[in-house]
């Protein structure tokens, strides 16, 4: 139902006189009917000339300090695929993290509970992991292309395997500690998720009442007030939903004309990896402490150690793509590379600071423990000589 809302909003079904394209929609059947149109589209753009066209202008990614612009005309027929398109990957995203991320985080309940995995639910489970995966991919890739518009972007093969290992990682690991936890204390996952869920859905509404700016009118001329509020909820929505599993990669900002922050937050990043590498790692002590009899052939230690690391190759690959593999990577005012020797830098002179002040410290003291000392000497030499001289009072030989 969700995919199918995305579906209405992008493509503007309920602007436009189309009942029968409405009640498709309505019927579960509009994905097909828009593949269907998609292909007819497809197969008649090489056979009829379009009589006006659109210019659209990209930059090109600088070489050697220097970007050119390049013209494009685009048809009628490919901005429809274009809205086609675009319209897929956020119906995508949904299905993703608001269908197949619970089903799968359901699936592995019921195996772990039963003790049980059949050929059908693994089946299953993978198919859920996998489109997850593409639907985190697609994240990616449309935060790429929303941030960097105005120019040709283009992904290598290589960034499509280093996101796929990285969201792979994340969200199995991540599913996985849920589900331990679920199973030994069902009570406080839901105060957990409940955390999480509200914190990521109040977050960009808490930005947006602290920036002071006017209610957004201009989304979808066609939509009231109402309206846009019901759309800003859905899409805040998704937001915690997806923050839920993985890391968005895309900023929601509502009081943008785009809804989406073009900036690279890089301070954000690493905070929501930090916070989220803590909470997997106590989840994961809460389960070794109240672990039952379902896991007595399990190793514990081992089992977290494995989930741990596995989030940490997550996050490994998550740097080699924005090292390496970022198609926009010559736009970063600052790399990986060089935020990693700053923090280092930083790590080491804090360190040296606080062993100059320790050995300081230890100075002062010592030289106050000299001085407490020099009156005390000096007294017992003043002293000595006043003293009698001993007498042998013995009678001589």
């Amino acid at each position: 139902a969700l995919s199918q809302l995305t579906l209405l909003f992008v493509l503007r079904v309920l602007s436009c006189d189309s009942p029968l394209v409405l009640l498709l929609h309505l019927m579960h059947l509009g994905p097909l009917f828009r593949c269907f149109e998609v292909f007819c589209i497809y197969c008649q753009s090489g056979h009829v000339e379009e009589p006006y066209v659109s210019i659209t202008k990209k930059r090109q990614m600088p070489k050697n300090g220097f970007s050119e612009e390049i013209e494009k005309e685009v048809g009628q027929a490919e901005g429809k695929l274009f809205t086609h398109r675009s319209a897929f990957s956020r119906a995508s995203v949904i299905q993703a993290f608001l269908g197949s991320a619970p089903q799968l985080t359901l699936q592995l309940y019921i195996s772990v509970v039963q003790q049980d995995v059949t050929v059908g639910r693994s089946l299953f489970m993978t198919l859920s992991l996998l489109s997850i995966v593409y639907g985190a991919l697609r994240c990616n890739i449309l935060a790429i292309k929303i941030k960097y518009d105005e120019y040709e972007v283009k992904v290598k093969p290589l960034a499509y395997v280093c996101i796929f290992l990285w969201r792979s990682f994340e969200i199995a690991t991540r599913v996985v500690v849920l589900v331990l936890f679920t199973s030994v204390l069902k009570t406080w996952v839901v105060a957990d998720v409940f955390v999480n869920f509200l914190s990521f859905f109040l977050y960009p509404w808490i930005l947006f009442w602290c920036s002071g700016s006017p209610f957004p009118e201009n989304i979808e001329k066609a939509l009231s007030r109402v309206g846009t509020t019901i759309v800003l909820c859905f899409l805040t929505l998704l937001y915690a939903g997806i923050n839920m599993f993985c890391w968005s990669a895309v900023q929601l900002k509502i009081n943008s004309p785009d809804l989406i922050s073009k900036s690279q937050n890089w301070y954000r990043l690493l905070v929501y990896y930090m916070l989220r590498f803590i909470e997997n790692a106590f989840l994961l002590l809460m389960w070794y402490l109240h672990k039952t009899d379902i896991y007595m052939y399990v190793c514990a230690p081992l089992l977290i150690l494995q989930l741990l690391i596995g989030y940490c190759t997550a996050i490994l690959f998550m740097l080699v793509f924005y090292q390496f593999f970022h198609p926009c990577k010559k736009l970063f005012s600052t790399s990986v590379s060089e935020g990693f020797r700053a923090w280092f830098k930083c790590v080491f002179c804090a360190c040296r600071h606080q062993r100059s002040c320790q050995l300081a410290g230890k100075t002062d003291q010592r030289s106050s423990e000299d001085r407490d000392e020099t009156p005390s000497s000096s007294k017992k030499q003043y002293e000595s000589p006043r003293r009698k001289p001993h007498r042998n009072l013995s009678p001589s030989a």
